[in-house]
């Protein structure tokens, strides 16, 4: 039974109303705080739409297959699921647009050469992300399918520091974002000579992404190998420090080395884009849903730490929808983004 208390202003006449309350993570957005919202979202909209990309906008709700073609044990946790009354299928609420926008460029525009897609809206999660979080994030994003160039890469992380200028994290009083370049094809080529189990995986991927050094080396045992994953959370740091990392790695099988190489031509496609860019690289830097397979990214707030934005390439994933492509992209946390902005004056929300 829901509970009830007695309001003060009808206390007289005895009158009682109930307590409305949201589930944990749940939340309603204000004034002036929802206007400041979707004043973010229309300048990254308005942004997307002048770099070219065409808006799509997928439902909430489908079936659950779809959604998760592109992840692994992480996305399928996050995933509320239900069953359709109508067709006995498991639906689920999405938890994240990648692998909608793959359906939609696999399925209905089938469009030939490249196809540069966006979006906004909210994703809903099982379980909280962290202490404080909304279980509700609105997200936007931008993605490119048909090109395995990695000018698309730093096409769409260009695009996402121009997001955040465009939105407003990069003012006087706003530290400027720091963006963080990695490589999962590094991490891939380590462990795939170790052959593990499906479940050993997995484990070994959330280690690595908590730079938890002891489960690393318990669960990759001994070996050459085994000491390079153990390194790899410490390779980490400002841009001109990468060398270095890569010398660490140079008894790693011949696809780290090249994959290593990948990520440094990124990252001077990327200075030469974005000249002011507060550029770091993380080689464990793997945080998402699992399904990216090569250069990964993110945006960090630079005062506190947190992830405003995260991307990464996902080549393939299409292939569940009859139609393998190669991508990358990208997407905002609009609340964390919003909540991390210096405040406006009321005036000026809207």
């Amino acid at each position: 039974m829901r509970p009830w208390v007695a309001d003060p202003i009808f206390a007289a006449c005895d009158m009682k109303r109930p307590i409305w309350s949201l589930p944990d993570g749940v939340e309603d957005l204000l004034p002036p705080q929802a206007w400041e919202l979707e004043r973010i979202r229309r300048k990254v909209l308005d942004l997307f739409r002048d770099r070219g990309f065409d808006y799509i906008e997928p439902p909430l709700v489908e079936y659950l297959d779809a959604l998760l073609v592109a992840g692994g044990q992480d996305l399928d946790l996050q995933t509320l699921k239900m069953v359709d009354q109508r067709s006995g299928r498991l639906l689920g609420v999405r938890a994240d647009l990648t692998s909608q926008a793959a359906r939609i460029d696999a399925s209905h525009l089938n469009a030939d050469g490249v196809t540069k897609l966006c979006y906004a809206g909210p994703v809903v999660h099982a379980n909280p992300r962290g202490v404080l979080e909304s279980r509700v994030p609105i997200k936007a994003g931008a993605e490119i399918f048909g090109s395995r160039d990695l000018e698309a890469d730093a096409e769409v992380i260009a695009l996402m520091i121009e997001a955040l200028g465009a939105a407003g994290a990069e003012t006087a009083q706003a530290p400027k974002p720091l963006v963080v370049l990695g490589n999962m094809g590094v991490y891939r080529a380590l462990t795939r000579p170790l052959a593990l189990q499906e479940s050993d995986e997995e484990t070994l991927f959330s280690a690595v992404q908590s730079k938890s050094e002891n489960d690393i080396r318990a669960l990759a045992g001994g070996g050459p190998l085994a000491d390079l994953l153990v390194a790899l959370p410490r390779l980490m740091g400002r841009i001109e420090d990468f060398d270095g990392a890569c010398l660490e790695l140079k008894r790693a099988p011949a696809e780290a080395g090249d994959e290593l190489a990948r990520l440094g031509r990124l990252v001077e496609l990327v200075q030469g884009r974005c000249k002011d860019a507060d550029l770091r690289f993380d080689l464990a830097e793997l945080a998402g849903f699992g399904y990216h397979n090569g250069p990964v990214f993110a945006a960090f707030h630079g005062g506190r730490g947190q992830a405003l934005a995260r991307g990464g390439r996902y080549d393939g994933i299409g292939a569940a929808f009859g139609r393998s492509r190669p991508a990358t992209g990208f997407d905002l946390n609009l609340k964390r983004l919003l909540n991390s902005l210096p405040s406006r004056p009321n005036s000026e929300a809207g």
